[in-house]
């Protein structure tokens, strides 16, 4: 199957929860994509750093949480490359190295609104689909052919929200993939 459609799902993953799981299987069954990769961020530049787990350790819970599933791929992709890292870059590396495959980035509409403030988004805009999946309290975003609006189910989980839980010692442990409560809690992570 040649240019089969990947998704990319970008985020910190900190850390990987069951709404980034339910978001990436939709899009693998819902739209055209034969795969979706996370794509850790080391360091976005819009996020500050405080309460960041490492990036190999969220690379590491994301690879428990996927680990039974040949749709999903974990990337370490940007840990290598300049800091910030930037969206196009990353598009722009793996679409030279992976040319049987057509990227597509996977966002929420909270990150439609200021998408006009990323680097070279024209750019992105021109070679690229963007699929967006809903989140409430989002305004409009901008418009164009290549941005797909899907009616993905909502999930209001965030991992700011599983932090704040496991640091005041709440059992959510049905919130993450099992392997990954696990390991937190082996870790004591968040505490």
């Amino acid at each position: 199957m040649h240019n089969k459609l990947t998704g990319l799902f970008f985020g910190s993953f900190n850390p990987v929860h069951i709404g980034h799981l339910l978001i990436a299987n939709y899009f693998v069954e819902f739209t055209e994509m034969c795969e979706v990769w996370f794509i850790v961020s080391p360091q976005s530049p819009f996020k500050q750093k405080q309460h960041m787990l490492p990036e190999r350790q969220r690379l590491h819970l994301l690879n428990l949480a996927i680990e039974s599933d040949d749709r999903f791929r974990a990337s370490d992709i940007e840990f290598s490359m300049p800091k910030p890292s930037y969206t196009i870059d990353t598009l722009t590396y793996l679409s030279e190295k992976h040319p049987d495959r057509q990227f597509a980035i996977i966002m929420g509409s909270d990150n439609l609104t200021g998408f006009a403030k990323w680097k070279n988004y024209n750019e992105i805009l021109r070679n690229y689909r963007i699929y967006v999946y809903p989140r409430k309290n989002s305004g409009a975003g901008i418009t164009h052919e290549n941005i797909i609006v899907t009616e993905a189910p909502s999930v209001e989980i965030s991992s700011s929200f599983i932090r704040d839980a496991i640091a005041s010692n709440r059992d959510i442990r049905h919130y993450l993939p099992a392997p990954v409560w696990e390991y937190i809690s082996a870790m004591n992570f968040f505490r």
